[in-house]
C-alpha cells in the first residue's frame, strides 16, 4: 500500500471522528471508536485531531532535526517495527550515546494512560514530549526557544503548523499538539484474544491459551494490577507498584551482569570489571521522585499488556528479557523488600502453568500493529 493512499485512508478516519464529535451535545470528554477490546480513544477538549495535525505531528516524531545534534527523533527509542519501543536495549540511549536510566515504553495505546514516564510525572501527552525533548541526555535541546527557532529554519516545515493549526504559527504548545495527535492514533486492538473474550469467536484462542487465561485472571493473580473489564480491557491499573527490581538496584549487590555480545551469544562480566569502561549507574527512586512520599520508593507505573509479546526487555529498566524470565519473576514473588507491593506473593507454577500463560500472554497481539508501523513509515521527515 502507497504512502499516500495510507494517509487519504487515515484522514478520512480521522474527518469521520471529528464529525462524530461535533454532532455530540453532551458535556463529556469527547471520545473516538476504537478496536475491540478498548473503551473509546479520550481525547482532549482543546486538542480535536485532524489530518493536517496527525500528518504533522508524525513528521515531528520521526525527525532527527529537532535534536541537539540532528541525529535523535523520537522514533529513535520508539521503533516502530520494534513495537514502539527498542529490543535491542534494556535502557535507553540518548545523543552521543549518553545513557539512560529507564527502558523506552511502548507508545501503543498510550493514549489511554492518565500519567505518563515509569514514574508518571506527565498528565498528558501534549506536555510529555517536551521531557525528551529538552533532556541532556535524550535530543539535548538547551530550550524551547530553540527547538521553535530550528523548526522556522526548516524550508519543509513553512507552512506546516499553519494548515494544522487555523493559521497559528509554529509554538510549544502546538509542537506538543501535534505530535500528541499522532501518538493518538497508535491504537491497537482486536488480538485473538478481543475476538475470543469480547468478540464470541470462541476459536480464537486454543486450550493452552484458555487455560492461561484462567491462570490469569485465578492463580497467578496478574489481574490484580492488569485489569481486564467485562466489555474492554486495558491491561492495566495505572498504579505504581514496587516489585522490588528497583530496591534491588539500588543496593549495588549485582555482582555480575550478563552482556549480548550478537544476537544469541551473551557472557556474563563481572561487576568491577565493567565499572572500569562504563558509566556508573545513575539512582533510580521511581515515583517517590515525584511525590516525596517514602511510600512510593522503587514504586513504577504498571504498563498495560497489549502487544506485550513485541516489547522486550520488560520492566522500568529493561532488565528482564523474555515473557518467560518475567513470568519467572512474578513466580517468586518478585523481589523481597521493605516496601514490595502486598500484592506480590510466589505463585507455585508448575512448568506448564508457566508455559500457558506465556501463550496466553501473547495473544494479545493486535491485528494491525504491521499496518501501524507502515503508517509510522509514511512520515514526510524532510532531508
Amino acid at each position: 500500500m502507497g504512502a499516500s493512499l495510507k494517509r487519504t485512508r487515515l484522514a478520512g478516519a480521522v474527518l469521520a471522528m471529528v464529525a462524530a464529535l461535533a454532532a455530540c451535545s453532551a458535556p463529556a470528554p469527547p471520545q473516538t471508536a476504537a478496536p475491540l477490546g478498548l473503551p473509546p480513544v479520550p481525547l482532549p477538549a482543546d486538542n480535536a485531531p485532524t489530518p493536517a495535525k496527525i500528518d504533522l505531528g508524525r513528521k515531528l516524531f520521526f525527525d532527527r532535526r529537532l535534536s541537539f545534534n540532528n541525529t535523535m527523533s523520537c522514533a529513535m527509542c520508539h521503533v516502530p517495527e520494534q513495537g514502539f519501543t527498542s529490543n535491542e536495549l534494556g535502557s535507553a540511549i540518548g545523543v552521543e550515546g549518553r545513557s539512560l536510566r529507564r527502558n523506552a515504553p511502548t507508545i501503543f495505546n498510550v493514549a489511554y494512560h492518565p500519567r505518563l514516564f515509569h514514574d508518571g510525572r506527565e498528565s498528558t501527552l501534549e506536555n510529555q514530549v517536551w521531557g525528551p525533548l529538552l533532556a541532556a541526555n535524550e535530543m539535548a535541546n538547551p530550550s524551547i526557544g530553540y527547538v521553535i527557532e530550528r523548526i522556522r529554519s526548516l524550508p519543509d516545515y513553512q507552512g506546516r503548523f499553519e494548515a494544522a493549526f487555523d493559521g497559528r504559527a509554529v509554538s510549544p504548545e502546538r509542537i506538543g499538539q501535534a505530535i500528541a495527535a499522532y501518538e493518538r492514533t497508535v491504537v491497537s486492538g482486536n488480538s485473538r484474544f478481543d475476538r475470543w473474550r469480547y468478540g464470541g469467536q470462541a476459536d480464537a484462542l486454543d486450550a493452552q491459551e484458555q487455560h492461561g487465561y484462567r491462570l490469569f485472571v485465578g492463580k497467578a493473580g496478574c489481574v490484580r494490577c492488569h485489569l481486564v473489564g467485562d466489555r474492554d480491557a486495558l491491561f492495566s491499573d495505572f498504579g505504581f507498584h514496587n516489585t522490588g527490581i528497583g530496591w534491588l538496584r539500588s543496593q549495588g549487590t549485582n555482582s555480575s551482569h550478563k552482556v549480548e555480545l550478537i544476537p544469541g551469544l551473551v557472557t556474563e562480566i563481572d561487576a568491577r570489571q565493567l565499572a572500569t569502561f562504563s558509566e556508573a549507574s545513575q539512582n533510580d527512586v521511581g515515583r517517590f521522585e515525584i511525590t516525596l512520599d517514602p511510600q512510593d520508593s522503587w514504586a513504577y507505573k504498571t504498563p498495560s499488556l497489549r502487544n506485550v509479546a513485541l516489547t522486550a526487555p520488560y520492566m522500568h529498566d529493561g532488565s528482564l528479557p523474555s515473557l518467560e524470565a518475567v513470568i519467572a519473576f512474578y513466580d517468586a514473588g518478585g523481589i523481597d523488600n521493605p516496601q514490595r507491593d502486598p500484592l506480590l506473593q510466589p505463585l507455585s507454577l508448575s512448568a506448564a502453568e508457566k508455559s500457558e500463560l506465556a501463550a496466553f500472554l501473547r495473544a494479545l497481539t493486535g491485528d494491525n500493529v504491521q499496518a501501524l508501523a507502515q503508517d509510522a513509515r509514511s512520515a514526510d521527515i524532510g532531508q
